[in-house]
């Protein structure tokens, strides 16, 4: 039979053995009415006052919006709350663009996320982790850090945060806090959020809010200095708008995060031979770096020993920027890499995506599917499939003509659990 998985802007085709298991999201329509839907959000928020009820004309507003590497629909939401404070001048409002670690979005980047409206009319800044001049301290994490965050957001008199909420593959699920931290934060900072202790935490996982250390952490850190206001939504295969969460921060993602929950998190039998996975299309799948949660997603079902087979278009590469390729490179081996990291001495950012994958490679082989050079995938430790029809192929003289095949086409949109695990 034939599936499609998400891939690029586009779709892949690939015909699977009929007995295959295709696992996705209970079907939601996008809403027909998106802007009224957000609007009446935050005009009737949960757990605070109206928006604009909020904002005074005076106040020097701070938005924080996620990175190019997130489909949050913020050429919607943002003009849809620039429309609720209308009393406030443009000039007073900055858009900070929540980086995390990774690069500078360019001009043309952020008009694709905002609009040329927005870009045009408000002020726009990249996050930058690395500039102590752009930071400031708000106080000390118990997990053992200084918490340093934009001094732009820190200093504003409003604050809000944007987001959608998936299931997340470390802090249980994306949106709410996570804009603030590791969005805005200081490398110090994002280093403890994302060290090796933490990362390999076992309650670390997909969809578990309970004490997780990493949502812990970014709770505290917002509690420092909170947004005063959140509008995080849920998206749909076609990055449609499903629901609308806004409100106080921590009750209107506890909210989301529930809703996500009942939709995306779906339950099996057993483990599978072989797990083929997409990583959600673009924007997720645009570099080797974010494919991990997609591997990471295939993970949780397919057995010891078994094969991941990713499709992820990789149009931005390894990418270039951060320190992703060359850790992977530092070891010859899966196994290697891991010792390295749990070394209480070795801390470089960007090791925590190493340190999932590393893990993921060591339970299972993983191939990739993409517009990568073979040297490049080979650099990664990966296999390269060109063809996932005749991977499939070759993988029956490993595991027999019965393989067992499961199929995640919207990759990380889906999180599959073994239910007696």
């Amino acid at each position: 039979m034939q599936t499609t998985l998400l891939y690029g802007k586009g779709t892949l085709a690939v015909d699977v053995p009929d007995h295959s298991k295709i696992i996705e999201p209970y079907h939601m329509d996008g809403l027909q009415e998106e802007k009224l839907a957000v609007l009446e959000a935050l005009r009737h928020p949960i757990g605070s006052p109206p928006l604009a009820e909020l904002v005074k004309s005076t106040d020097k507003v701070a938005i924080v919006i996620s990175d190019i590497t997130r489909p949050t629909p913020n050429e919607k939401l943002v003009p849809w709350i620039l429309e609720e404070l209308t009393h406030v001048p443009k000039e007073n409002v900055v858009i900070i663009n929540g980086t995390g670690t990774h690069r500078d979005q360019t001009e043309e980047e952020l008009i694709q996320m905002l609009g040329k409206t927005v870009v045009d009319s408000v002020r726009v800044i990249n996050h930058h982790c690395h500039n102590n001049d752009e930071l400031v301290k708000v106080g000390h994490s118990q997990f053992g850090c200084d918490v340093y965050l934009n001094k732009e957001y820190v200093e504003a008199d409003f604050r809000i945060v944007t987001g959608f909420i998936e299931p997340h593959f470390f802090a249980g699920f994306s949106g709410g806090p996570k804009g603030i931290m590791p969005g805005i934060a200081g490398i110090e900072t994002i280093l403890t959020f994302h060290n090796a202790r933490m990362i390999g935490d076992p309650l670390a996982t997909w969809g578990n809010m309970v004490n997780n250390p990493l949502q812990d952490m970014t709770r505290e850190v917002n509690r420092m200095c909170k947004p005063h206001f959140m509008l995080n939504v849920t998206l749909n295969k076609s990055k449609e708008i499903t629901q609308v969460f806004a409100g106080e921060l921590f009750e209107a993602h506890d909210q989301g995060c529930a809703f996500t929950k009942q939709h995306a998190m779906i339950p099996v039998e057993g483990r599978f031979d072989v797990v083929i996975t997409s990583n959600s299309g673009y924007p997720l799948d645009q570099n080797l770096y974010q494919a991990v949660k997609g591997m990471s997603a295939a993970h949780k079902i397919v057995k010891e020993g078994g094969t991941i087979i990713c499709a992820s278009e990789c149009s931005d590469g390894i990418p270039n920027h951060g320190n992703y390729a060359e850790i992977l490179q530092m070891r010859k081996t899966p196994h290697e890499i891991l010792e390295m990291i749990n070394d209480g001495s070795f801390k470089k950012f960007d090791q925590w995506q190493v340190q999932k994958q590393a893990v993921i490679q060591v339970w299972a082989d993983v191939y990739l599917h993409s517009s990568l050079a073979d040297e490049d995938v080979e650099k990664a430790m990966l296999k390269t499939s060109h063809d996932i029809e005749v991977t499939l192929e070759q993988l029956k003289e490993k595991y027999g003509e019965k393989m067992t095949v499961a199929v995640l086409p919207l990759g990380p949109l889906t999180i599959p659990y073994v239910n007696e695990e």
